[in-house]
């Protein structure tokens, strides 16, 4: 079976990345079929267009999923492509799930004393389609000295039980423990909830070790016992800062990968480190990031054995630093890419 996957490059170093990702897949024979769109800010720029008629919806019916590189330039205003093509995909397609491994592949690259690879490996799932990304709240009297300003943390009880339940089967399938975290104890209603349906999920799960961790805590934890955690769930906002604290004591940003997914359909792959427009084109933006995604996307295809081939390559790639200069190496974006498609070929 062909896989047809959508790429979408995006902007600054999103489009050097990419193209190492497709190439280890094309070095690992993965039967993807590739489709390129050149949806980000040079088409913004050229003609408005964000997200084209249709797009959804081809998308949604004839792709299993989509490598997605970077969006952001100082040039659009408000960001407004970013913000229509990334999230308008994530709410669009339900992607309800942003999952995010840390896993520590060298204890040379942990800032934490005395800490091993055995120590650090954990999953993340942050509830991806709620919260105080919904995007609900407004502007009263905007640009006055009496301005009010309101976001709203939007949670309801579907959003919160399928994270809740995507959580412990993948805790089922590790070390069957699962840690949640949220802020009851300040967010009363929407984490109440939360709380709620914790309590009353893990009871169809009594095989999972289950804890329960307020989101300053949790932070605390990771950095001070990171061997604590196996799967974390927690709430869209809390999820996107814990993600980022998990991408630190592993090496950073360059090596962090994620999926958006909703299970059995088509599901959005990216690195999460962000467009960078400061270094694009200077050959130095680190691909592992974007090469261990398209990693994440084999599994969601159900190529396990292509993405395990991919995620070893990544791994000896680090351990032997053949690497770009954040990760103490000497290689090119091109260079590090050709290493890992190489030994992925072997």
């Amino acid at each position: 079976m062909t896989h047809k996957v959508a790429v979408v490059p995006g902007d600054g170093i999103g489009p050097e990345v990419i193209a190492q990702a497709v190439r280890v897949l094309e070095a690992a024979r993965a039967p993807i079929e590739l489709k390129t769109f050149d949806w980000g800010a040079e088409r913004w720029l050229k003609d408005g267009t964000t997200l084209p008629d249709g797009a959804f919806e081809d998308l949604r019916d004839n792709f299993r999923a989509i490598l997605f590189g970077a969006l952001g330039d100082p040039r659009v205003p408000e960001q407004v492509h970013a913000r229509d093509i990334l999230l308008g995909l994530r709410f669009r397609l339900d992607l309800y799930i942003n999952l995010r491994p840390v896993r520590l592949l060298d204890e040379r690259l942990t800032p934490l004393k005395g800490k091993t690879c055995k120590d650090i490996d954990l999953l993340v799932f942050r509830e991806n389609t709620e919260g105080l990304y919904a995007g609900v709240g407004g502007n009263f009297k905007k640009g006055t000295p009496d301005e009010v300003a309101i976001n709203e943390d939007l949670n309801t009880r579907k959003g919160v039980e399928r994270i809740l339940r995507a959580a412990f089967e993948a805790a089922r399938g590790r070390r069957k423990k699962l840690c949640m975290s949220d802020k009851a104890n300040a967010l009363t209603f929407a984490h109440g909830l939360w709380q709620r349906t914790w309590k009353e999920v893990a009871k169809e799960y009594p095989d999972v070790e289950t804890s329960h961790l307020y989101v300053d805590v949790a932070a605390m934890e990771m950095v001070r016992a990171p061997e604590r955690f196996d799967v974390l769930v927690t709430s869209n906002m809390f999820g996107d800062i814990l993600t980022d604290l998990g991408a630190a004591i592993v090496g950073g940003l360059g090596l962090a990968a994620s999926g958006n997914i909703h299970p059995g359909r088509c599901s959005l792959f990216e690195p999460v480190h962000g467009s960078a427009p400061d270094i694009a084109g200077k050959g130095v933006a680190n691909p592992l990031g974007a090469i261990s995604s398209a990693a994440m996307m084999c599994t969601h295809l159900g190529e396990h054995a292509v993405a395990a081939r991919i995620d070893q390559a990544v791994a000896r790639a680090v351990v032997e630093k053949q690497v770009t200069r954040d990760l103490g190496g000497t290689l090119t974006t091109v260079q590090c890419g050709a290493w890992v498609a190489d030994a992925v070929a072997r």
